[in-house]
């Protein structure tokens, strides 16, 4: 009976503690509000070929704290008028969410062409990607990205208002897996200098967090 009695007790034990735990164990979050920066420097290496530095900060978790860390190189080849070749490197630290850290290098190749129409310019942007994680398998995905702008205010100003969409394809789970829209306005200082501020609304299907609320600016120099 004694033993009986024991054996039960230990039972009822293991359950409360198994329980507490689990109570303590937050899912992973499907939303979040994040900011992004994103500075990138150019120079010219002659009439064609440019070459980039990247930085990306990203603030999430309702922007309590940095979630994602990037640096990388690209080199832009014009060919012609209206069509750009960029292939690019990115090397990745990220932190979506308490307890999930994981390290990535992105290789990418990206073409895109770029006209006006009327006092419109249209910019359509293909982009491959090879993405080796750790933790987390490698994978690549296809990326689409629509950018449509148009001048507002008086030209002296250089003032344009921006609408753009990406959908991601993701040949891991062979689904169409993300996307994002964005609207914002890119000022023009100067030839050497130019910046963009927008909000962006970015859902994704595999992601945690995947659904997100995004401010973002990018500082673009050309030096």
């Amino acid at each position: 009976m004694n033993r009986a009695l024991w054996r039960g007790f230990g039972v009822t034990i293991v359950m409360l503690v198994a329980t507490f735990v689990s109570g303590q164990t937050s899912p992973a979050p499907q939303t979040d509000t994040q900011i992004w920066n994103d500075v990138q420097f150019s120079v010219s290496l002659g009439k064609t070929v440019d070459f980039t530095l990247l930085g990306v900060l990203r603030f999430g978790r309702h922007v309590s704290r940095p979630v994602d860390e990037r640096l990388g190189v690209a080199f832009s080849f014009k060919a012609g008028k209206y069509l750009t070749f960029t292939p690019s490197y990115l090397n990745i630290g990220m932190q979506p969410y308490e307890g999930r850290i994981v390290f990535e290098n992105r290789l990418s190749f990206a073409t895109t062409v770029r006209f006006p129409v009327g006092r419109f310019t249209l910019s359509d942007r293909n982009l491959f990607e090879r993405r080796i994680r750790h933790p987390g398998g490698d994978s690549t995905r296809y990326r689409n990205k629509l950018h449509i702008e148009h001048p507002i205010m008086s030209p002296k100003i250089k003032l344009s208002a921006f609408v753009s969409e990406e959908p991601f394809y993701d040949w891991s789970f062979n689904a169409w897996v993300r996307n994002r829209f964005a609207i914002g306005v890119t000022k023009s200082f100067n030839k050497h200098l130019a910046t963009d501020l927008y909000y962006m609304r970015q859902n994704d299907s595999h992601t945690f967090p995947g659904d997100l609320h995004i401010l973002g600016t990018a500082w673009r120099f050309k030096l």
